[in-house]
């Protein structure tokens, strides 16, 4: 009799619960309900990566702007021009947060823009100048400048597809359903809008040998 009471009271059932939620989480997991979050971080990370090259390419230009100071002061418009956009780069800073911004992220993009075309001006400028482009502090600042050109590039094209594949999730099924259900705070990030140029990183070949 007692164990009729227990059996209705619920509590030998609680051994049932245990199998019947073993059972689901492998469910649950292979049909990806943790996807959303887990393509969320993902997207996080590359865009941290988009920033560290982006603040690397920063960090590269007073030296550079220096340097061509010290051969041709008299471009000052131009090297007052570069200074200018790194500082309005600088300080338009975009949190992990503010990706599902569309504003925020155009006002990011839009500076960075606004700074690759004062570099290349800059460097247009500087093939009226020999002995500055045999510098060989320039020559360092050439290759390190190049480099950095690039990984923006790869750390651009990361970032969008990592967007791509979250976003793709938010919009199908069962991604969809999911993110409803256990996410609902999941929200479409904004990826980098086409410029033009944006395919190519701005040349930094001085003609050097």
């Amino acid at each position: 009799m007692s164990n009729a009471i227990s059996l209705t009271g619920g509590r030998p059932m609680r051994p049932l619960a245990w199998v019947l939620l073993a059972v689901l989480l492998p469910l649950l997991g292979a049909c990806g309900v943790n996807n959303v979050p887990t393509y969320e971080e993902q997207a996080k990370a590359a865009w941290a990566e988009v920033q560290n090259q982006y603040q690397r390419r920063a960090d590269l230009i007073p030296n550079l702007v220096e340097t061509v100071r010290g051969f041709a002061a008299q471009e000052r418009e131009v090297l007052t021009a570069v200074v200018e956009a790194r500082a309005k780069a600088t300080q338009t800073t975009i949190n992990a947060d503010q990706l599902t911004d569309p504003a925020a992220v155009e006002r990011f993009q839009a500076a960075q823009n606004e700074l690759s075309g004062a570099l290349s001006r800059l460097l247009v400028t500087v093939e009226r100048y020999p002995d500055l482009k045999s510098n060989q502090n320039f020559l360092a600042l050439q290759s390190q400048l190049e480099g950095t050109e690039n990984r923006i590039a790869v750390a651009r094209r990361d970032y969008i597809e990592r967007v791509r594949v979250y976003n793709t999730e938010l919009r199908t099924i069962p991604g969809r359903w999911i993110a409803g259900i256990l996410y609902p705070e999941a929200e479409p990030m904004q990826a980098f809008e086409a410029t033009e140029g944006a395919a190519t990183p701005p040349s930094v070949n001085f003609g050097t040998n």
